[in-house]
């Protein structure tokens, strides 16, 4: 049998290298900026088209390369930060392993112009598919111009895997904010197709914070110093009261490097415990000051995750500095005994006259009577009376178009079987629904349930997901005509976001307008409501902005699909009503109507059963 094993090309290993280091042009962007860092950098320059497709600049004021050093920095595993296996162990720079030039050489045209200082020309390598095409001498000024072109160019499978440029845009901000965040001694500056995005002086730590958050965040910064033989922790944390339903303004730096660890994240939330709501998220942007020796940073190849050698007293000192900061500057609620006003106990002296406190009551006023009579106006004390409107208000749901296949039940949905004795699992397939009569009468359990005799037995209806089914439909009928019921807000709520936020807002406005949102961009990172969709009565707009923000963050929201019927079911989330609504037998009758006049309304949006079914066969069984 003939050998079959052999040694890859350079270029082949070179480009499955780059398959772990580069993954998309933020990934680039993100090792030369720390390249630059590492060369002592006061000055960074990112120059990005098309959201870096095209091509990705990184020009540096650094200590450049010699004419050797510049070749030598294409090969695999070239590096200055290693001599020896135990360096591993007290890496202080940003870049080490010597992957990076070699990974992005293998996948796109590069062109580098570096000179030290005490050179007079400096050095021009082009290579393009790990392959040298020239090295000259050229005149430039100290530092380091990388120009990276055609990014994958010859991997086209990675290429087409590539998302939108709003989306590849977000990603290359996001990495320019982290680096920033822990190099406030450096300036950035980050420009898109001709247009500045980012543009940092040199500050300290808390002007960087606000020249990426925004001005908004300055009076909410708490700061957190704490010092110990193992770990100090420094930098700041928001307030309770700031923290928002997005995650997103969380950072967590080790030696000035940019980590992920929910295990750290869970003390700082553990911190927060009772002082925000279980869905809300603060903003922290703290820093570790560590031994090299007491943590590993070589365990992924994009160094986000970082070891330590003691997690769990790290936990317990991270717990601690920020419950110490929350508690120092009266983030915690206390009782204050000495606000003016709040107790008022009457001084007396030996002349003062003592009378018997008065009591006022009314004397008619009788527990056991309820005025039925009196009527609740719904439309000050409800966010979805616009459900209850007369007929002739109501949305064409007869003529509406099915978005969906009404033949397929989602795959998320298994439906149990009639003989079933769990009744509650129960849900009817198309089939066997039918309306009930408009002479039936409706029940109200627990603030939650809509209770109707059918022909075939009982009938429950879940009513939030009732509700959010009718939402849907209806924003799904906005995106068909291209119509949309906006009313105007009377005060205009101005929000504000860091310009990763602002990136996605953009790209979303023309679906948002779609569905009845009136915003306008009134300043770099701030956005003016001043229109909401008609189903939006009394519903906060700002949250469900938020949310939807969170969703394309978090991947909810997938670009590959259909974005506007991902954002009607967001949306319809957002808006519907909440579990204990106490709903009188008109509106009950009016959702149960427009419940099943709906394309499909047996499921909510995301797949969950908004009907089950108790039949006679059942009911008869509980009573023999």
């Amino acid at each position: 049998m003939s050998d079959i094993i052999q040694l890859l090309p350079d270029a082949v290993a070179n480009q499955i290298a780059a398959g772990e280091v580069i993954q998309r042009p933020a990934s680039v962007v993100k090792e030369l900026t720390e390249n630059a860092i590492d060369a002592g950098a006061t000055e960074v320059k990112i120059i990005i088209k098309d959201a870096g497709r095209t091509l990705i600049q990184i020009i540096d004021n650094g200590s450049g390369m010699s004419e050797t050093d510049a070749r030598m920095a294409f090969e695999r595993h070239a590096t200055s930060k290693i001599k020896e296996a135990n360096d591993l162990f007290s890496i202080r720079t940003m870049g080490f392993r010597g992957e990076a030039l070699a990974s992005i050489a293998a996948v796109a045209h590069v062109e580098l112009n570096t000179k030290t200082a005490d050179q007079e020309l400096g050095t021009r390598i082009v290579i393009a598919g790990s392959k040298v095409e020239t090295q000259e001498p050229v005149s430039c000024p100290t530092g380091s111009n990388f120009l990276i072109k055609n990014l994958f160019y010859n991997v086209p499978a990675r290429r087409r895997f590539l998302k939108t440029n709003a989306t590849e845009l977000r990603h290359i901000i996001t990495e320019v904010q982290r680096v920033a965040l822990a190099n406030e001694q450096v300036a950035f500056t980050l420009i898109h197709n001709d247009q500045p995005l980012i543009n940092l002086q040199q500050s300290n730590l808390r002007q960087r914070i606000i020249g990426i958050i925004g001005k908004q965040c300055n009076a909410h910064l708490l700061p957190v110093n704490t010092e110990s033989s193992i770990v100090n922790v420094r930098g700041f944390i928001g307030k309770p009261q700031t923290a928002r339903r997005t995650a997103g303004d969380q950072y967590f730096f080790v030696n000035n490097r940019y980590m992920r660890h929910p295990y750290l994240y869970k003390a700082v939330m553990d911190a927060y415990e009772n002082l925000i709501a279980k869905d809300a998220y603060p903003s922290w942007f703290l820093f570790f000051d560590i031994n090299p020796d007491l943590i590993d940073v070589n365990i992924h190849p994009t160094k986000t995750e970082i070891k330590f050698e003691d997690e769990k007293l790290i936990w317990k000192i991270l717990n601690a500095a920020v419950r110490e900061s929350l508690g120092k500057h009266n983030a915690v609620p206390s009782i204050d005994f000495d606000t003016e006003g709040q107790i008022n106990i009457p001084a007396f002296t030996r002349q003062s006259e003592v009378k018997m406190p008065e009591v006022k009551f009314n004397p008619d006023y009788n527990p056991f009577k309820t005025d039925y009579s009196t009527s609740i106006n719904r439309s000050k004390t409800s966010g979805w009376e616009s459900l209850y409107r007369d007929s002739d208000d109501e949305p064409d749901f007869e003529n509406l178009t099915s978005f969906e296949d009404e033949d397929e039940t989602p795959e998320s949905i298994v439906l149990p079987s009639r003989k079933n004795p769990d009744y509650t699992d129960e849900v009817p397939t198309p089939d066997q629904m039918e309306n009930p009569p408009s002479s039936a009468t409706y029940f109200q359990m627990k603030g939650r349930f809509i209770i109707t005799p059918v022909k075939s037995g009982l009938m429950i209806i879940d009513q939030r997901r009732a509700h959010e089914r009718i939402l849907y439909e209806q924003f799904l009928h906005s995106i068909k005509t291209n119509k949309s019921t906006t009313q105007q807000v009377l005060f205009a709520e101005t929000l504000v976001f860091n310009e990763e936020e602002c990136t996605l807002l953009r790209e979303i406005k023309a679906e948002l307008s779609i569905f009845g949102f009136d915003l306008e961009e009134i300043n770099n990172g701030e956005f003016r409501i001043n229109g909401i969709p008609s189903e939006f009565d009394h519903v906060n707009a700002s949250r469900v902005i938020e949310n939807l923000l969170e969703a394309y963050k978090t991947g909810e929201v997938d670009p590959a699909k259909e974005i506007r019927e991902q954002l009607a079911t967001i949306m319809a989330r957002n808006a519907c009503m909440k579990n204990g609504e106490t709903l009188s037998a008109e509106e009950m009758t009016s959702l149960t109507g427009k419940l099943f006049r709906c394309n499909m309304p047996h499921f909510s949006p995301t797949g969950k059963p908004v009907i089950t079914i108790i039949d006679n066969e059942e009911l008869d069984k509980r009573f023999r």
